[in-house]
């Protein structure tokens, strides 16, 4: 206590000064208000997120039990003859059939683990955004797989393409094959009006494969999708957006960024598609790439450590299955086949949901514990599920090259 020396406010030059104990100080000094609480919307800022986008774009099957899943592959017999009156009708050959197996990954986990007096001293949950983090993490998992997988399935053109592509691939003469397509150079990749014909060609060569065209949707990067729309840096005027013009029954929008529908081809985006700089393309999808996440791999344990990466350059056979397959994907005689190259130039997918099948033993899922012994939760978060080309032909790679 002291004696006030001053002017009091209250006009007593008499009064007494009190040294108040200011709670929000930290150890008596600095600010009067730093441990005073802060109060907090309901909300804690979380890193941005990515949700699953491809697993309504792929041929999807649950099992209860077991390691893998078939799918059968029926062939072709087509046939047809004029009979001839009194002859007797006896098939001339039998059709061909074959499996396509699709074999479950290890379990993926995402964990994380509150300590109880952590919980105790916060003013805030953050158990709940640890639990969506956790399954937005898994999702992207999910997405990369299945676009790695599609990739595979357009990369496969030809026979001996298809048996390293594919996993435990089995020989089958009816397999059907279909080609990529070249959006342009570096520079026009980036062009709307490349774009919309390379899109306009892919469901050409589809529609020759028999897919049918009512489930297809074209995939592509964010940054290549963001790139359609700069006009002034790729050189453009406005009017090159043909595709917005209503004029010639054009839709979306610019102001919303909103792509429309392409040939009657919805174009989605994802950031699991690789990155443009000012000069280059860069991949993101594979182990040779820059990777995003965890690398294109499951676990080393259960020998499926590069189940969704891409094999090595290989040398292409002489006058073998590299000559199988459509007219535009075969590999010369002997020539080097350079799988991952050709990987890192994808730009974008038009695909049909058969290119790929996904098998899901335990769907996405969620646990948590209280431990006494370590006097805290535990959260996992869970899926185990499988991904596979299933018909190569559903699926058309547009490509560019990365510089």
């Amino acid at each position: 206590m002291a004696t006030y020396t001053g002017t009091s406010p209250l006009g007593d030059s008499n009064a007494v000064d009190y040294t108040g104990h200011r709670t929000g100080q930290t150890n008596a000094a600095g600010d009067t208000r730093s441990l005073f609480l802060k109060l907090y919307a309901g909300e804690v800022m979380t890193a941005f997120q990515t949700k699953n986008m491809m697993m309504n774009h792929c041929r999807t099957r649950t099992i209860t039990k077991g390691k893998s899943a078939q799918f059968i592959m029926t062939g072709k017999y087509r046939d047809a003859a004029y009979h001839t009156p009194g002859l007797e009708i006896a098939p001339a050959a039998t059709a061909k059939n074959s499996e396509r197996i699709v074999t479950v990954d290890d379990l993926l986990i995402n964990a994380q683990f509150v300590p109880n007096i952590d919980e105790a001293m916060q003013h805030y949950d953050v158990r709940s955004v640890y639990t969506q983090e956790a399954g937005y993490g898994l999702s992207k998992v999910a997405d990369q797989n299945i676009i790695r997988t599609a990739v595979k399935a357009a990369l496969a053109t030809n026979k001996e393409r298809a048996s390293k592509l594919v996993q435990d691939y089995k020989n089958f003469d009816d397999e059907d094959f279909s080609a990529n397509v070249e959006i342009g150079s570096f520079a026009n990749a980036k062009k709307l009006k490349y774009f919309i014909e390379a899109i306009m060609e892919a469901k050409r060569v589809l529609e020759m494969a028999g897919a049918p065209l009512e489930d297809l949707v074209c995939v592509t990067g964010t940054d290549q999708f963001y790139k359609l729309f700069m006009t002034a840096t790729n050189s453009e005027s406005v009017s090159d957006l043909v595709a917005f013009n209503r004029d010639i029954g054009g839709e979306g929008s610019i102001k919303d960024m909103n792509l429309p529908s392409i040939a009657g081809i919805p174009v989605v985006r994802t950031p699991h598609m690789g990155t443009y700089t000012s000069s280059a393309y860069a991949d993101s999808l594979w182990s040779t790439g820059v990777t995003t996440g965890p690398a294109p791999l499951a676990s080393p344990h259960s020998a499926r450590g590069d189940a969704y990466d891409i094999p090595a350059n290989y040398t292409a056979a002489t006058d073998g299955d590299n000559a199988i397959g459509h007219a535009d994907g075969l590999d010369a005689n002997g020539a080097t086949v350079a799988l991952r190259t050709e990987a890192s130039k994808v730009r974008a997918l038009v695909m049909h949901k058969d290119a790929v099948a996904t098998v899901k033993l335990m769907d996405l899922s969620v646990e948590s514990e209280y431990q006494i012994n370590r006097q805290g939760t535990l959260i996992v978060s869970k899926y185990a599920m499988g991904h596979n080309v299933l018909r190569p032909a559903m699926a058309v790679a547009l490509w560019a090259a990365t510089s």
